[in-house]
């Protein structure tokens, strides 16, 4: 029984160490507390003031009686966040000790108030005031190191206090999201709500909004309260409702990616009287289709100008940038530069061409018998290449081997025309003599021997 209540002791000592070392995993986030000066009448806002804070960040309500604020952070800017879903927690909000690189944080004062909205306005519509939100409020934007995390929070402070309570956190985990054409997108978008609070289940609503250059539009808005949709649903655009209701998942589906979806994607989630929310990039990167013209080039010759372009199609976004090479028959490469490139067009789906022109001066060149022409065109979503095949003939350009071949080969030919010459003066008439010779003296009756005059060749 002792070594029991040993082993059960000991147990719990690693259980509470575990539960600290899970607790002590919370970051303490520096941030910047930003708030409007007061007007200067006219209903004008003045400047904003902006001061460091630091934020302990924890999963319960045990104070950390050890908080200390830096002597450059003045005290009344340090404040504990009690966040129960951990979602600030996250590794991304807590880089290792003497990192370089930290997380983003801003907190500002938060007024409460209902919305005018369409979708929105049911979760007001008593028009009462609770007393709930009789209470200091604050909205905190969070960004994770290498764009892992984006968070929006609305936290609740009792007057006068420094302990905050999240209320309402919006998450996201695609803060950049790249998309080729055509393809499925999802954009993430999570809320909670923190079930201590009277706003637990007095419903909520979701909105999805783009904007681009200024320029923005309503890609859809859900009533979870009255289960809902705004007339101005976005075609291609919806929600998972049941995973919205069940996990509190808000994710934008876009069936089929499109030029015209790159922008900035903003994701609110409303509970009454309040709103957290978050935004996506998206940018929607298709590689360019390469063709050169024409396609089968036609045999050079020396000093001839030949001329090809490559044209680059249905890309997106800008820009793209050429350049040309050739590879010859020993294998080496070869860059080429005169070219030109002519201005962008763009096509009915906003994807855009462009064409490059090459001029090749086979005078100016050393080409050899020609090679492999390849047109490459560098892009964000991808480099691409092209080739052709390029055939010179009749090239007086000779390599110093091709040199030495063809003066060796020149030498055995003269040598043997010399030695047919020698041939052909001095060993051809000496032979047919001796063969003359012969011929008589098997013909001559009785085998006597003939002989002959000065007037027979070789006599002499």
């Amino acid at each position: 029984m002792t070594e029991l209540s040993t082993i059960y002791k000991l147990s719990l000592i690693a259980v509470t160490c575990f539960i600290q070392a899970c607790s002590s995993s919370c970051p303490v986030l520096e941030c910047w507390f930003v708030q409007e000066k007061a007007g200067r009448g006219g209903g004008l806002t003045g400047a904003t003031t902006q001061e460091k804070s630091l934020l302990h960040i924890r999963t319960d309500g045990q104070n950390d009686e050890s908080q200390r604020a830096p002597k450059d952070i003045n005290p009344e800017r340090v404040y504990s966040v009690i966040d129960p879903a951990g979602t600030l927690c996250h590794r991304s909000l807590n880089p290792p000790r003497g990192s370089v690189t930290k997380p983003q944080c801003e907190i500002n004062p938060f007024l409460p108030q209902p919305s005018s909205l369409d979708w929105v306005s049911s979760l007001t519509e008593s028009g009462l005031s609770p007393v709930y939100l009789q209470a200091e409020w604050f909205s905190s934007a969070f960004q994770g190191l290498n764009e892992q995390l984006g968070i929006s929070t609305i936290t609740r402070s009792p007057t006068g206090s420094k302990e905050h309570s999240v209320i309402l956190s919006v998450t996201t985990k695609t803060v950049s999201v790249k998309s080729r054409l055509g393809e499925p997108v999802q954009l993430d978008c999570g809320f909670w709500i923190n079930p201590s609070s009277p706003l637990y289940g007095a419903g909520f609503a979701v909105e999805w909004r783009y904007q681009f250059r200024g320029r923005g539009r309503l890609i859809l808005a859900y009533d979870g309260k009255t289960d809902r949709l705004a007339d101005t649903q976005e075609e291609g655009a919806t929600l998972d409702f049941d995973a919205l209701h069940e996990k509190g998942n808000a994710s934008l589906l876009l069936q089929e990616a499109k030029v015209l979806h790159s922008g900035t994607y903003i994701c609110t989630v409303y509970l009454p009287h309040l709103l957290a929310q978050v935004a996506l990039d998206l940018e929607i990167e298709e590689p360019p289709s390469l063709s050169i013209h024409p396609s089968t080039l036609p045999l050079a010759v020396p000093g001839q100008t030949i001329n090809v372009q490559c044209e680059a199609s249905g890309f997106a976004p800008l820009p793209v940038e050429f350049s040309w090479e050739i590879k010859g028959a020993d294998g080496k490469s070869k860059t080429l530069d005169s070219f030109s490139v002519t201005g962008h067009r763009q096509a009915w789906d906003r994807t855009f061409s462009q064409t490059s022109r090459l001029e090749i001066d086979t005078s100016k060149l050393d080409l050899g018998r020609g090679g492999e022409l390849t047109c490459v065109a560098a892009h964000a979503g991808g480099t691409r290449r092209t080739s052709v095949t390029l055939n010179v003939i009749g090239n007086v350009k000779q390599t110093w081997k091709t040199r030495k071949q063809t003066a060796q080969f020149i030498i055995i030919i003269i040598i043997i025309i010399m030695d047919w010459i020698y041939i052909a003066l001095f060993k051809a008439p000496k032979a047919l003599y001796n063969a003359t010779i012969h011929s008589l003296s098997h013909s001559h009756t009785g085998g006597g021997s003939y002989s002959c005059s000065h007037s027979c060749p070789g006599a002499d």
